[in-house]
């Protein structure tokens, strides 16, 4: 064969492969002159179907399908035929003339024709229909972002934002999410079928259109009526796709959402039940509107697998919110309902964001008109974290029965959180609760009125805030001890500071509100406006004030308002430690009582309670003795000498000449008790009041 037969029969097969290129091939090809105007293009890609060809030569390229969404696509290919630069691959939508309200993406290819002398013929632009992938791809996009953002709250009403946040409008037009309202609260989801007449919660609404329709706001707690699409999967536990015509008979059941639905012009509705383990969550229900396409299977089976993932984590937001509506009821039921107020300290309770299960307060009335504040956090979270707090709670109050100076309470409390810690150490391994630490902050405090003074130890780092009369803020300094529970065993060290009259103390659970409450509350360095002004008043104030960056946890908070003991309600005699001093300190007692008014069967029981813990101090105590009646809620009667032996209640028997002065003391009195000092003891009983004979 010759060189012109070759030459020849190449020019042959390039022109039928380009003719089959432009009739047959599956791609898009067009041939465009210098002006982009359409000079050939192929008839065979679908695209192109029933579009006549006298409709696109000499046309220019952006009007060959129609709308091209893109606007930048003609000054690209420009540039292609400007610079010689290819492009390629490069992503397009445009909806076609047969088939407006759908997009479709092209991908497209640009090449410019030169000739063998360079001069500049045109371009060459390919086009693939590439919408179903790109579909596809936006599909998964959708399900990653719903994966990544939705559900790492543990708050339902978060999540369902968060849902239509990631649907609209990369999905759909308009989604709304409804909730089971049980759920809601952390009650059991209902088996489906969904019972009717069950209450839902339109926990999240999202739209495209700048004034959307709403059938119900965010927060409406509606029933569905029914039969409805909605009720239907709801019952059967099966999306459904359905097309919205006007004249759909299920429209007229439920009249508010059909009204929406008409003035959004939603053609398309997609209704998801939230569902998991046969139970019925909620629902979800997503439209599209205008001219976006209709939903097709591939987006119903997207949509079962948003939903799965919402049915999750709506249900671990429930399980969650149970947990901590029990802990919640737990910690209510073990805190104090009210604070232990004297006519010299006055208290009120705070808690700051619903406080934390593990945290507590309580004010405890002790001997001689003394009043012990208590605020603590237990390390971890829900039921686990609030029986532990009651736990502790109740250590507390039962040593403080003991008069134990603050450092020994937080010394034996510390042993007490230690063995707790070694018995969950002790639980099984495959027990969730061994992994966790059991550890508590304390800070308690005694105030004694009759003094002004505070004693006051601390087990890690929790301290109060002291507010003085005219509002300067302080924060006392006070030895700082392990935390209970921990395994350093450093000694705890109380310490003791003055507060005047008008003085506000405040205990946190939290170290970070402490903090804040120390350098930047302008409630408290208002104090003098509060003088006169309710307690409370000042406790909401606080609140008001707290900053939403705070980053401060549920805390529980003691506000305590210092007020001075009145004088004429102490009596304060010295003994000498000699036989006769007994019927002296029996006179004093009774001119005393007579002059606060007491009725007679107090004065008598007081008088023998004073004559047998006087006998008691000049036979086994040292001096000086000193005995001191408080008139406050209660009747305090104090006998005070340096010795350091402990009295003993003793039972005696008949033929025995001694041993019923404590006896008969403690018969007599609601409760007694020791207190130690550095410089003695002092042996206390209380009486309460049946009567009064005259002002006191």
């Amino acid at each position: 064969m010759t060189r012109g037969d070759r030459c020849g029969q190449l020019d042959e097969t390039a022109a039928s492969m380009l003719e089959a290129l432009f009739t047959r091939s599956p791609v898009g090809l067009h041939l465009l002159d210098t002006d982009l105007r359409v000079v050939r293009v192929n008839t065979a890609t679908p695209a192109m179907r029933d579009i006549a060809l006298d409709d696109v030569i000499g046309r220019p390229f952006r009007t060959v399908y129609g709308v091209m969404l893109d606007d930048d696509i003609e000054a690209l290919i420009q540039r292609v035929l400007d610079t010689g630069e290819p492009l390629r691959q490069r992503i397009v939508r445009a909806r076609l003339k047969r088939d407006s309200y759908r997009q479709h993406h092209f991908e497209i290819t640009a090449l410019r024709l030169e000739n063998t002398h360079g001069k500049v013929l045109g371009v060459a632009v390919t086009s693939v229909d590439v919408t179903e992938r790109e579909r596809a791809r936006g599909r998964t996009r959708v399900l990653e972002a719903v994966r990544r953002n939705v559900g790492g709250t543990l708050d339902s009403a978060v999540s369902c934002t968060e849902l239509v946040r990631a649907l609209v409008p990369e999905f759909a037009d308009i989604a709304i999410v409804e909730v089971v309202d049980a759920v809601m609260r952390g009650d059991e989801p209902p088996l489906a079928p969904l019972p009717p007449d069950t209450p839902l919660l339109r926990a999240a609404f999202r739209s495209m259109a700048a004034h959307p329709p709403e059938a119900h706001p965010v927060g409406d707690v509606h029933r569905l009526p029914g039969p409805t699409p909605f009720t239907q999967a709801m019952a059967d536990l099966i999306p459904r796709v359905v097309a919205l015509s006007q004249d759909a008979p299920w429209l007229a059941v439920d009249p508010s959402r059909a009204a929406a639905i008409r003035t959004s012009g939603s053609h398309t509705l997609l209704a998801v039940p939230l569902t998991l383990r046969d139970t019925v969550l909620g629902l979800v229900s997503l439209y599209r509107a205008g001219r976006s396409p209709a939903f097709d299977e591939a987006d119903r089976q997207l949509a079962v697998e948003l939903a799965a993932h919402m049915a999750l984590s709506i249900d671990n937001a429930r399980r969650f919110t149970r947990e901590h509506s029990v802990a919640a009821t737990v910690q209510r039921q073990l805190l104090p309902r009210s604070p232990e107020t004297h006519n010299s300290l006055e208290t009120a309770y705070l808690c700051v964001t619903g406080a934390d299960p593990g945290a507590w307060y309580d004010t405890i009335a002790l001997s001689s008109a003394r009043t012990a504040l208590v605020v603590g956090n237990v390390s971890g979270q829900g039921l686990n974290a609030a029986a532990t707090m009651g736990q502790l709670r109740t250590v507390v109050r039962s040593l403080s029965t003991f008069d134990l100076a603050p450092d020994e309470l937080l010394a034996r409390l510390h042993d007490t959180a230690a063995h707790l810690a070694a018995e969950r150490a002790d639980l099984p391994q495959g027990d969730p609760l061994r992994r966790e630490a059991l550890t508590a902050d304390c800070v308690y405090a005694v105030h004694d009125p009759l003094t002004g003074r505070c004693t006051m130890a601390c087990a890690g780092r929790l301290s109060p805030v002291l507010v003085r009369p005219d509002g300067t803020v302080t924060a006392p300094d006070a030895p700082t001890g392990p935390c209970l529970g921990s395994e350093e065993d450093a000694p705890f060290a109380a310490g003791e500071f003055a507060v005047q009259d008008g003085s506000v103390l405040v205990f946190a659970s939290d170290p970070l509100l402490t903090s804040y409450l120390a350098e930047s509350s302008r409630p408290l360095r208002a104090l003098p406006d509060y003088a006169d002004r309710p307690l409370q008043d000042l406790c909401d104030d606080i609140v008001y004030a707290l900053p939403p960056g705070l980053g401060a946890g549920d805390a529980a908070v003691i506000v305590a308002r210092v007020r001075s003991f009145p004088t004429d309600r102490i009596a304060v005699w010295r003994l000498d430690s000699e036989p006769s001093a007994v019927a002296l300190a029996r006179r004093w007692t009774r001119a005393q009582l007579a002059a606060w008014g007491m009725d007679q069967e107090t004065g008598f029981n007081t008088e023998l309670i004073v004559s047998e813990l006087v006998t008691n101090a000049i036979r086994y105590g040292s001096p000086p003795l000193e005995v001191r009646l408080v008139n406050d809620r209660t009747l305090t009667c104090e006998v005070r000498d340096s010795g350091a032996a402990a009295p003993h209640l003793r039972h005696a028997r008949t033929v025995d000449e001694g041993g019923r002065g404590l006896f008969i003391a403690a018969q007599l009195a609601q409760t007694w008790g020791t207190r130690y000092t550095a410089g003695g003891k002092t042996i206390w009983t209380e009486q309460s009041f049946p009567g009064r004979t005259g002002p006191g």
